[in-house]
């Protein structure tokens, strides 16, 4: 199933659509972020070890895949993957276009034991904060959907809270507006979120392009063990994984076929 071209500007639309409705309580959500119990550290688990990491991603459906699992269950899943030896998890919150939400969420979060990303397309602070009420230790920051002045100031925003930010890049000119915005936790997107075309190639040719110093992450169209072998030996240090585990009967042991792939050192 191929998503049409214009599918990021449409979800971006909606995101607007939904803010303005989530802002009506921005005085609450903040106040329950800033209450919230302690954010784990989700960069800090991606760089413990000598191995790829893998964060095991949670969702229904895409725009690009259509459906993907109809019998979802995301805390089965999220231990399945915790089990299988998944680092971290990531849930898709976004209900229209991946059928995911904060519920999910947070029903996660409070029966594992690793770190969770909510991975959703952030546009206002508003989700920053309603993130981490909801239990969120990191988020998304879409370099093509935010100036760098919004870029910057959710980053910080986020870590001010505790949570991590995952500021992620497609093409070489985003990686190098992620570094200036300070982002010491990029991900390369394999996948073009305007078309959803999917190729590993993209985080061959950028890893490079990004300082030892800074945690990197191989996300999308990653499938078998040589595929996050050839990752690490570009020195990335760990992969987002979602639909190829998804599809698996067994997504926990799909996890546990992934993991223990060495990293490359990365020098720029």
């Amino acid at each position: 199933m191929r998503a049409p071209a214009d599918i990021l500007k449409r979800i971006v639309e909606t995101k607007r659509t939904e803010v303005e409705a989530l802002r009506r309580d921005f005085a609450g959500l903040k106040d329950r972020a800033e209450g919230a119990p302690p954010a784990r550290d989700f960069v800090g688990v991606l760089r413990e070890g000598d191995t790829v990491a893998v964060i095991a991603e949670i969702k229904r459906r895409s725009p690009g895949a259509g459906v993907i699992r109809t019998d979802l269950d995301p805390v089965r899943l999220g231990s399945a993957y915790e089990s299988g030896g998944a680092a971290a998890l990531s849930v898709l919150t976004d209900a229209e276009y991946f059928g995911g939400s904060l519920g999910d969420l947070t029903e996660v979060r409070g029966l594992v034991g690793i770190p969770v990303l909510r991975k959703d397309f952030i546009i206002d602070e508003s989700q920053v904060y309603e993130a981490r009420s909801a239990g969120a230790d990191a988020i998304l920051l879409i370099v093509r959907i935010l100036d760098h002045d919004r870029l910057c100031s959710f980053r910080i925003l986020a870590e001010e809270l505790g949570m991590s930010a995952l500021v992620e890049a497609h093409d070489g000119e985003e990686v190098e507006l992620a570094l200036e915005a300070g982002a010491g936790l990029l991900g390369i997107n394999n996948r073009n979120l305007e078309t959803f075309d999917t190729r590993i190639d993209v985080t061959l040719a950028l890893a490079s392009e990004v300082p030892a110093s800074v945690v990197l992450v191989s996300e999308s169209g990653l499938h078998t063990a040589d595929d996050v072998r050839s990752v690490g030996e570009r020195g990335v240090d760990a992969v987002l994984v979602g639909e190829s585990l998804l599809r698996q009967d067994d997504p926990g042991a799909g996890v546990t076929a992934l993991v223990g792939q060495g990293i490359a050192p990365r020098h720029p």
